[in-house]
């Protein structure tokens, strides 16, 4: 099973490529998990009904088992780690932003959260180019 977290911008795209790569090798199963925390009135990284319609269409012709879960909560790395607890994940693909000094040091505190706090193997990916 692999879990994806995924944003509707280069870097979800990019760990939800890899994400059905490695089911297609693994004969798995792909769970994409689109979280936010709920406290803006507005978070681009949460997908709305055009692109979750949208990825729908793409992942049609990917040849994987996929389920799509969209969620709200404290944190939006726990809520990753939830979920690949949760469906047993073996695998929990992530896409890395390219960070300023002080956030290289940091490494951004979603992809700090799952990479310390999973359970199983985490792939960071970051977009071609």
């Amino acid at each position: 099973m692999i879990v994806v977290g995924w944003t509707p911008d280069e870097f979800g795209e990019a760990a939800l490529a890899r994400g059905v790569e490695e089911a297609q090798l693994r004969g798995g199963r792909v769970v994409v998990v689109n979280a936010t925390r709920g406290d803006a009135l507005v978070d681009e990284r949460y997908a709305d009904e055009d692109q979750l319609a949208r990825l729908a269409t793409e992942l049609g012709g990917a040849g994987v088992e996929v389920d799509v879960r969209r969620s709200m909560g404290a944190d939006v790395g726990d809520q990753v780690l939830a979920v690949a607890a949760e469906v047993a994940g073996d695998l929990i693909v992530i896409g890395l932003r390219k960070r300023s000094p002080v956030g290289k040091l940091l490494m951004g505190s979603v992809a700090q959260r799952i990479l310390l706090g999973a359970d199983c193997a985490v792939l960071a990916v970051k977009p071609q180019g």
